[in-house]
């Protein structure tokens, strides 16, 4: 089979198109054909050594296909997607069964690949990491990417005020039609001023913080006392230690850092947050937004379109498998 593979950590070159042998299936999991292949972060920060990781290695977690071997629980032709199994940049993928989630025929295998991986993350940032309520005041950084603008349309739907940054004209309009109620521009306005301003000097229940290094300190300043940061990814850069103090005389503010892999680490899981965000996308409360589409062998541009900071919503690798 065609696969991206990873030999050495380092910019988006190192990622090769390489044939490497088909999968068998162990005991409990079934050899899947990858139709898509979801594009995240995490991907980049395996790639460029911000995260440990054992090389040589495959990257990608997550992804929409069909079932090509399957198995008592999973016949064959049956259609999938999962969010949380390594390898998916591959025309094929050994995957445990407990870790797929059946697709209904009215969501194509696109929309799967746009919405699960991120769709599970706004719901757990949402309602598991920060409970958001009705008049509540939220701050979302990075509003025009794949996370953002889901997040943005999940808060607006829960009764949210969201309020989100973002670095041009283009994504600023975006964020307003995703519901955003403020957009602002980073680039421009020191966002701590800006929000500050924008809610009277009060300051927000909770930041949804993706960006990490060079937003964290402003975060916290703008949460009102008892607010909460959600600090969930670091695309400028890893996070130093805070002080328990420095939340302490903030506010006795409330920090966390999640990540995916910790909740849907069971089946039970797994199925509960992944039919709530397919029903949010039948229902049209998830809008995704699919910013851009990719051959395989075409991953290393995917990722150094998304690093430029450029590109809005969901990316996305075609795989072209053999049947």
């Amino acid at each position: 089979m065609k696969a991206i593979q990873i030999l050495t950590q380092g910019s988006p070159e190192v990622l090769q198109l390489t044939d490497l042998p088909t999968p068998i299936p162990k005991e409990g999991e079934v050899l899947v054909r990858v139709d898509i292949a979801g594009i995240n972060y995490a991907d980049v920060y395996q790639r460029n050594g911000q995260n440990p990781a054992v090389l040589p290695a495959i990257p990608g977690t997550e992804g929409a296909g069909v079932v090509a071997e399957g198995n008592a629980d999973l016949p064959a032709g049956t259609r999938v997607a999962w969010l949380s199994q390594p390898g998916s940049y591959a025309e094929y993928l050994s995957i445990p069964t407990w870790k797929l989630v059946r697709l209904p025929d009215d969501i194509s295998n696109p929309q799967a690949a746009a919405v699960i991986m991120q769709g599970v993350t706004v719901q757990y940032l949402a309602e598991t990491s920060y409970q958001i309520k009705a008049g509540d005041r939220a701050l979302v950084h990075a509003g025009a990417g794949g996370v953002g603008l889901l997040l943005i349309q999940l808060l607006k739907h829960k009764g949210a005020t969201v309020l989100t940054t973002v670095s041009t004209a283009a994504k600023e309009e975006l964020a307003r039609q995703a519901g955003a109620d403020h957009v602002i521009r980073y680039t421009e306005t020191d966002f701590v001023v800006a929000v500050r301003e924008l809610t009277q000097q009060q300051g927000v229940n909770v930041v949804y913080d993706s960006v990490g290094l060079s937003t964290y300190q402003g975060s916290m300043a703008v949460l009102r006392p008892l607010g909460s940061l959600v600090l969930f990814g670091q695309s400028s850069g890893n996070v130093p230690p805070i002080d328990p103090m420095t939340l302490c005389r903030s506010g006795s503010l409330f920090f966390t850092r999640p990540t995916l892999a910790h909740h849907v680490a069971d089946a039970a899981s797994l199925a509960a947050r992944s039919q709530r965000v397919l029903g949010w996308l039948r229902e049209g409360i998830l809008r995704p937004r699919i910013g851009g589409s990719y051959p395989l062998a075409q991953a290393a541009q995917a990722h150094a379109d998304l690093e430029s900071r450029k590109t809005t919503g969901k990316l996305l690798l075609t795989v072209d498998a053999p049947n």
